[in-house]
């Protein structure tokens, strides 16, 4: 039986960190990923995407464990192909949150991910989904967002650049809702309190590992609270700024298989 690893777990976003741009996973971080499992550590998906946009990827990369989805609202068993536990967002306060935004900075475009195995990403008239590989449904009407239990709202300003349109979020909402930038044109709204670091704290809990066990990889502002819950934050090279600012070590960007590099080190001695 091999050693336990300095790391029981470990912990990766995937746009912009796992990821290629392409979607795929490179033969260089499955070994590295190997690397880990071999030594025994568990390799935990942390995402912002919910179950219905990662199911199939995850599939796809033979993915069978544990799987964090919607910035910490879904705990997805993809071996099992079943969410095990989900939270939603109260709608009430979710389009109350959207006005007081729109208060604050003018008229917003807003989609809303449902929640379940199977819920749709809406978007209303005016809104650009920034990743066109997932698909949406078009909504003729804002109050049509609210026709089913949502599990995140996403917004977007034809004007504020993304750092700006989620400060001015955040003052807004007060404790409405949990606001994260979490990509390029991707600034969400989530259950208050809920984000991916009370996400791993509960997928770590279901696995009877401590998250400070964890090293954990990102790239976006919304990775910060799981790099809070976890032992060591390694930010991607092309992670925005806050994020490399608080991390423990940067790596090589997603495309150079930053991910890989620091799990050779950690696990290939």
């Amino acid at each position: 039986m091999p050693l336990p690893p300095a790391y029981a777990l470990v912990a990766t976003d995937l746009d912009g960190t796992l990821l290629r741009r392409d979607d795929t996973v490179s033969p260089r971080s499955r070994a590295a990923l190997g690397l880990a499992a071999a030594a025994g550590a568990r390799h935990l998906v942390v995402t912002g995407r919910p179950v219905p946009g990662v199911r199939g990827l995850l599939a796809g990369i033979g993915y069978q464990g544990l799987a964090v989805c919607g910035q910490g609202t879904q705990l997805y068993d993809a071996g099992a192909g079943r969410i095990v536990r989900a939270v939603t967002l109260d709608r009430e306060l979710a389009d109350a949150a959207l006005g007081k935004i729109e208060a604050q900075v003018g008229q917003v475009y807003a989609a809303v991910d449902q929640d379940g195995p199977d819920g749709r990403t809406l978007i209303e008239p005016g809104y650009l989904m920034p990743h066109p590989a997932l698909p949406a449904h078009q909504a003729l009407h804002r109050n049509e967002l609210w026709a089913a239990p949502v599990v995140k709202v996403l917004i977007r300003h034809p004007e504020l650049d993304d750092d700006a349109l989620a400060a001015a979020a955040h003052e807004a909402v007060g404790d409405l809702a949990t606001v994260t930038l979490s990509g390029p044109g991707t600034v969400e709204l989530q259950p208050y309190g809920v984000d991916k670091g009370a996400g791993i704290a509960l997928a770590a809990e279901y696995l009877g590992l401590d998250p400070t066990t964890a090293i954990a990889f990102g790239d976006m502002p919304n990775d910060l609270p799981m790099f809070r819950s976890c032992g060591y934050g390694v930010a991607m090279a092309n992670a925005h700024p806050l994020l490399r600012a608080a991390a423990d070590e940067v790596t090589l960007s997603h495309e150079e298989d930053g991910v890989a590099v620091v799990l050779e080190r950690v696990f290939g001695g």
